[in-house]
């Protein structure tokens, strides 16, 4: 019989459609990691300023918050582990929201009123931050991701928490951002992301996924300053774009959450004892 042959045009085509398949694949992946963040802004987009059946509408947002939780972990989606993980980022967010939003601070506020604000807050901010951790947990599933070259994890850690705590010392002994972002990319100059969108490996400098995610999170921070759900002093009057140095800010803040959860795992993995 006579070999099969493939013309140049016919090995293209193939690799076109391989491309084509993975990526779609990978569209699909990220929709699903995305998936508490994008009903969550469903919500946003459908509740009214005015609120729903006389619950305001920050009210009515933690509600839905509330379900669309409950709904992932009953499901199956979210385990009991990465809800706990979730909790800490809802937290960590919450004590940020409230230190950033006191009467001495005012980097932004909330402008509505709200039955279940706490100390100015709102509680369903928490789960904006919550969704970055949720988005971080899913994806590491779904993409079978894992990390080449981490750097020591108390390494890792130091330099999340100073990074957590400049958020708030910045507004009495200085903004040391830069410095401890270029101590984190040194720290991280050899970490590789791993991840799998369909049947082939594939790597991405971790500093340059950071950067995108942060990109993503700056974007949809515009999207909720629009929709009047916070507003930065420079939005009380009419609405601006957010300041392009909010990207840096949320970069850092997905660091720090990345860190959260490779820790935990490290921690999981180290006290773990088959049976």
């Amino acid at each position: 019989m006579p070999e099969a042959s493939f013309s140049p045009a016919t090995d293209a085509r193939a690799r076109i459609v391989g491309v084509g398949v993975e990526f779609l694949q990978f569209t699909w992946k990220e929709a699903q990691a995305c998936l508490f963040a994008g009903l969550f802004f469903v919500a946003v987009f459908c509740v009214p300023r005015t609120g729903v059946l006389g619950l305001p509408r920050y009210d009515m947002l933690l509600l839905i918050a509330l379900v669309i939780q409950g709904w992932m972990l009953w499901s199956g989606r979210e385990t009991l582990d990465e809800l706990k993980a979730i909790c800490l980022f809802h937290l960590l967010g919450f004590a940020l929201e409230v230190f950033k939003t006191s009467s001495g601070i005012r980097s932004w506020s909330y402008p509505d009123f709200a039955y279940t604000k706490l100390l100015g807050v709102p509680l369903f901010s928490g789960f904006m931050y919550a969704a970055v951790g949720s988005y971080i947990i899913q994806a590491w599933r779904l993409l079978q991701l894992r990390v080449e070259h981490h750097p020591p994890y108390w390494m890792a850690g130091l330099v999340a928490t100073a990074l957590y705590l400049n958020f708030f010392t910045h507004h009495f002994i200085g903004d040391y951002r830069w410095y401890l972002a270029a101590a984190a990319l040194g720290l991280y100059a050899r970490a590789q992301v791993v991840f799998r969108p369909h049947r082939i490996d594939r790597r991405m400098p971790l500093s340059l996924a950071l950067v995108l995610i942060g990109f993503f999170i700056w974007l949809a921070e515009n999207i909720g300053t629009f929709f009047g759900l916070w507003a930065y002093p420079h939005q009380l009057g009419a609405w601006a774009a957010v300041h392009v140095t909010k990207w840096s800010a949320w970069s850092l803040l997905v660091l720090m959450s990345f860190t959260i959860v490779t820790n935990l795992k490290h921690i999981k993995a180290t006290v773990h004892v088959p049976a």
